[in-house]
């Protein structure tokens, strides 16, 4: 498998995943196939998922600048196309009371501005763009797995709408009868915005869009080297050059560690996996999640989950470190074991589908979106922690903004400055370890207190 902290690019050989996205897709949209020869450009785009085409699709709709997309594989084969499918008001991993203590309310309450507008830019896109994506109703619930939890939600219930100024809603485990089944239902956060989709779709939809308004997409073109050439920037494919004036960066958690030194350990790419289940039974339904809304837990390492509208299960989580590991059976079974102890009813069903996809987080666990120092006019956008469906694609349109020399003016403004390098970059892995080991043993503990 490919890895990002290990292999330059992901080559042409490196299979597709075992994706329910995959079996129920529709037609693979039509591409400017792999580029070929040399080519000067106003604009390259590295990578094809949500960030690169959004950005694709702005700078020619709004800006006029027909831009060169440069995926290495094909569009949104990494997590754009392989991802849990939640849209949601959501983009990287800081809780919002800490969020509020360390930046202040006002901070804040624009950086939920900026992730609201996130959602915004997806469902107008889908409407304008007559996207398939197999959209499902609004409604998003964070369910406290241990009665200990509860109290937790209640806080996050008054931040929200004192602060934020956002009607979440508290629901007691009573009121989870009918929505959420299983011994792990101790109370709820109701988030009334947010909706589940087919992600492959949706960015199948993106590229089609971008495409019809004069951007070119080249597949199985990865960029295997990156030279300046006065103000011009030289990327070198494995069967053609691209020179652009500009480069947006649009790759997150697949960004090699060896594409660019003064992007490299900007972020970890971090492992996150999904399995769907056989067909469920009308009791399996009544007995697990009788809702189809977005679901996710209270778990130091959570989980989450949702019903297909063909009665599936999709439960997804962490596990594997590298990718050379990722394929292991036992990641497999944590995540069957994990959904059967929150739904007992579903014990011996079967899995028809497993995958998974590097997810990028940064050192202080929030996204950005900045032009990067010394090295001219060169954009980047990422660190969605898992939670970038809607935000990848809105920063994608602020990427493309500041290509086409416009400010990206927002009151977050840490999402503008460059994420700090992590440290010892040669052992990163081995610090994620000892963390998922820490975070494990909290999880447990929390059980043994809830009996």
């Amino acid at each position: 498998m490919y890895d990002p902290l290990v292999h330059p690019f992901p080559d042409h050989h490196q299979p597709d995943p075992d994706s329910y996205w995959l079996k129920v897709g529709n037609e693979v949209p039509a591409d400017d196939g792999p580029l070929a020869g040399d080519l000067s450009v106003d604009v390259a785009i590295i990578g094809g998922g949500y960030t690169g085409l959004s950005a694709a699709l702005a700078l020619a709709r709004d800006h006029g600048i027909k831009a060169t997309v440069l995926e290495a594989r094909s569009s949104a084969w990494g997590c754009s196309g392989r991802n849990g499918s939640f849209a949601r008001i959501s983009g990287g991993r800081v809780p919002w009371s800490s969020l509020v203590k360390t930046y202040g309310p006002d901070t804040a309450r624009a950086y939920f501005h900026e992730l609201r507008q996130g959602l915004d830019t997806v469902r107008d896109l889908i409407a304008t763009g007559g996207i398939a994506c197999d959209k499902q109703p609004d409604g998003v619930y964070k369910v406290a797995t241990f009665g200990t939890h509860a109290n937790a939600l209640r806080r996050e219930e008054k931040l929200y709408n004192d602060i934020l100024g956002y009607p979440a809603r508290y629901v007691d485990a009573g009121g989870l009868h009918g929505v959420h089944e299983g011994p792990e239902s101790h109370g709820a956060l109701y988030l009334p915005d947010g909706f589940s989709l087919n992600p492959l779709e949706l960015a199948r939809g993106l590229h089609r869009m971008a495409r019809s308004h004069g951007a070119r997409i080249h597949i199985n073109s990865p960029v295997t080297g990156w030279m300046r050439e006065g103000n011009t920037h030289r990327l070198v494919t494995p069967t053609g050059i691209v020179r652009a004036k500009r480069v947006i960066v649009a790759t997150n958690g697949y960004t090699s560690s060896r594409l660019h030194t003064r992007l490299a350990a900007r972020v970890l790419p971090v492992h996150s996996q999904i399995i769907v289940t056989a067909p469920m039974s009308h009791a399996q339904v009544e007995a697990s999640l009788p809702s189809g809304k977005c679901m996710f837990d209270t778990r130091e390492l959570l989980f989450y989950y949702r019903r297909l509208p063909d009665n599936r299960m999709l439960f997804g989580g962490r596990s594997a470190i590298s990718g050379n590991d990722a394929a292991a059976p036992r990641h497999r079974q944590y995540l069957y074991s994990a959904m059967t102890r929150k739904f007992p009813a579903l014990a011996g069903i079967a899995v028809e589908h497993w995958w998974g996809g590097w997810v990028a987080v940064t050192r202080n666990s929030l996204p950005f979106c900045y032009q990067v120092p010394g090295m001219g006019e060169v954009f980047t956008a990422g660190g969605y922690a898992g939670s970038g469906v809607s935000f990848s694609i809105h920063l994608g349109t602020k990427i493309a903004l500041m290509a086409a020399g416009r400010p990206f003016e927002t009151g977050a403004a840490f999402l503008t400055r460059e994420p700090e390098r992590y440290p010892f970059a040669s052992f990163i892995r081995l610090g994620q370890w000892m963390a998922y080991r820490w975070l494990h043993a909290k999880d447990a503990r929390e059980a043994r207190r809830a009996g």
